[in-house]
Parts: structure tokens; sequence; C-alpha cells
């Protein structure tokens, strides 16, 4: 069981927590719990390192924002014990969890399982923090920001847990956000190729580290709200939505005798920014003198446009950055002008990415061109195009994010009825 930072703010909402798990154990299970900071702490803690020194020690860092975890997983244990519960915490590096030394962005190696899992036969509640985990110098280490949910599906893997509950503030994964559509569902089943895709395009329900590394270990993840009622029904009886291999998913639908949703969701992510150059030479290694030095400096890019060379064998190019990384990448081309040769440099970050994403695109034609019809005969421009296997993203006008989604929702037969 995994619960995010809203889940933890307060003694109030840990009772509530505390609540669930205990009942979770009662019910006849051995349980792990793995919790987030408090909302907020995190930030706070990041705001002190910098005051404290704006070019800090990535390990000192870590040692200052790992300090959050630790203090709600001590209060955890210390309200399940007040419940009558054997518990425990267990710190990254009692366990241990251990990591690369990449300081506040290590990725986990191994966890070692053997003292945790006596513990939890015996009866006790294990209480780990997430986002933390300890170095080959024996040191402390994060994992980046999100970093509990992989934390959490990397311990789900190390004790071979059953499954993999993640609470958070949403009681499960919608077709597309509730808050947009309100005719949005809820989706029973998704699996962990479109959770990668709706994670990676805007959907902010788990971290894209988290689904690849189920993905990876096969573990079954279900996310469900922890805003219920205490007398409310345990996860197993009312399901979130569980995220699952294509084989499972297959024979969930087989059971059902169902078709599976050609479509599975639709995401809006605002945090686009376009970039274009106008007038670049056509020759070989031309673009590579663009996204060279941006891939030097970690900037990623999404979409990509290369214009038919114009009469001058001239071309334009147009990609898309994280709206974070706007400025840096102006920055980059403006002082490589001279190499690249390009005439303007002209920047958007009014623009917003809207994908469809679905499994059942492998096998049906004409999804690209619902999009594509639909949004047109709402006037609404297409920027730029990219595709992978099971996803469709186009780029529009930030202003008309809403109605696209909307249109699109109802265009692929997603509403609810009722």
């Amino acid at each position: 069981m995994k619960f995010g930072g809203t889940s933890m703010a307060g003694t109030e909402r840990i009772r509530r927590v505390a609540n669930i798990v205990r009942r979770q154990q009662e019910a006849g299970h051995e349980v792990a719990v793995v919790v987030s900071a408090m909302a907020g702490e995190t930030d706070r803690l990041v705001g002190f390192a910098r005051e404290a020194n704006p070019l800090y020690d990535p390990a000192e860092y870590d040692v200052v924002v790992a300090s959050g975890e630790q203090v709600t997983s001590g209060l955890l244990a210390m309200t399940l014990q007040a419940m009558g519960c054997k518990a425990r915490s267990w710190l990254g590096w009692q366990l241990p969890i251990r990591t690369d030394n990449a300081h506040a962005k290590a990725r986990i190696e191994t966890i070692d399982s053997q003292a945790v899992l006596a513990s939890m036969a015996s009866g006790e509640i294990a209480v780990i923090p997430g986002f933390q985990g300890m170095g080959h110098d024996g040191r402390v280490t994060t994992l980046g920001r999100g970093g509990s949910d992989t934390s959490a599906v990397a311990v789900a893997a190390a004790v071979k847990a059953d499954r993999c509950d993640i609470y958070t503030d949403v009681d499960g994964v919608y077709t597309t956000d509730p808050r947009i559509v309100a005719k949005a569902r809820k989706l029973k089943h998704v699996t962990y190729e479109e959770m990668l895709e709706l994670a990676s395009v805007g959907s902010k329900v788990l971290q894209t580290r988290s689904v690849s590394l189920a993905m990876k270990e096969g573990v079954r993840v279900q996310v469900l709200s922890s805003f219920i009622d205490d007398d409310a029904p345990l996860a197993d009886e009312i399901p979130g939505t569980m995220i699952v291999s294509d084989e499972e998913l297959a024979k969930e639908m087989e059971n059902l005798e169902m078709e599976s949703q050609l479509i599975t969701g639709i995401a809006a992510d605002k945090n686009e920014a376009k970039v274009t150059l106008t007038r670049i030479a056509d020759r070989p290694g031309a673009v590579a003198a663009i996204f060279g030095p941006l891939a030097q400096a970690n900037i990623n890019v999404d979409m990509i446009i290369q214009n038919i060379a114009k009469d001058k064998g001239e071309t334009d190019v147009t990609f898309t950055v994280p709206a974070a990384d706007l400025d840096r990448t102006m920055a980059l081309l403006e002082e490589r002008k001279d190499a690249i040769g390009f005439y303007r440099l002209i920047s958007d970050s009014k623009v917003s990415k809207i994908s469809v994403v679905g499994v059942g695109m492998r096998s049906h034609a004409g999804i690209a061109a619902t999009m594509f019809r639909t949004l047109a005969e709402r006037g609404i421009n297409i920027q730029a195009i990219s595709t992978s296997e099971i996803k469709v993203s186009v780029l529009i006008d930030a202003d008309e994010t809403e109605l696209a989604v909307r249109v699109l929702h109802t265009a692929y037969g997603l509403d609810s009825q009722g």
C-alpha cells in the first residue's frame, strides 16, 4: 500500500491512513506500506537547501529532503501502534534499498527483502519511507520528484506482493480529466503501455518511472482514493483502476465476453513550448547541429517537423520542448546561430499537446483520421503531429485545450451514460 503527500498531510489524515492499513491487515493480508512526505514538505526542505547554499552538494541535499518521508513513516508506525497493531518503520538504509550514486535522481538497483518479509510474516506492518535509498558508499540517496510511486512498485516486486495499491487524491484513472469533461468514466483496467503513454503526455495519476518498473517486474498496480469513509469497503471489494499486462486484460475481457475499449483515454499537456528555426540549409548534419546541443543540455525534444526544402535549398524546422526548458533552449540556440545557420528563431509557449491513447490502435485503422476530422469540424488548427504504436498526439493553441478534449472524448464514444 502506498500513500501520497495529501493522504499524509497532518495527524488526522495519518490516523485515517492507519485505519485503512489496519483493516487490510485484519482481512488477513500481510502488509507493507510506503509513504510520501506530508504535502508541501519536500518543497519546504528544498527551499531550506537552496537558502543554505544555492550551489549545494547533491549528497547533502539528499540528507535534507529525505527527512520528510522519515517523519511520516515514524508517525504512521506510532499511530498504528496506538491502534493496537504491531508496526515498525524501515528506513531506506535499514532494508536496505540499494541505489546507484546519482544523488537527487538515483535509480533503485536491488532491495534486500529478507528481514522485512520475516517481520511481515510475524504479523508486523512494515512502514517504509518512499523516495529514499542508499548509494554504494552507504550515503542516503533520493529518487527524484515523484519517486515514492517507484519505491512502492520496487518494494512490491521485492516482497512478491499480490498487488501494489497506490492511494492518491483521485479514485482511479479516468478516460480524461473529470474537471474538463464531466462525463469522463473511471476505467477498470488499463495496460502498462497505455498508462506509460498517458503518464508521459500529461496524466498526473502515476509517475512514468513507476509504471515502466511495474511493467518490467510484472507488478499489478491499483490506483484508488485514500479519501474514503472509515466504514467504506476494502480495496479488494471496491477496486479503483487496475494496471495490468496486455495478456491479463485480454483474459479479463474474454471472461466478460466483451471487446476491449478501442481508445482508453485522452490526455492534455499545457507544459509544452514550440520552437521554430527558419531558413536552415537543407544539407546533411544541419538538423544534428540543432538537436545535439539540446541533448547535451538534457533538454527533451518531443514533436519535430521539418518542412519540404524551398527553392534556395532552405527549410524550416519546428519542434517542442518542456515549457520549463524554453528559456534555456532559446539561449543555447542563439549562442550557436552561426554554426546552425538559421535566419529567425521563434518561440510560442501558448500551445497544448492533446493525445489519444489506446492499444486498440494496433488493430484498427482510422483512429488518427477521426481525430483530425473532429478537430477540423470545430475549426481547431493542428500545428504539429507525433505518433507511436498506441498514441496520436497533436499540438494546438492552448486556448482550445478544453474544447479539443471534450469533442474528442465524445467522438471516440468515451462519454459515460448518465
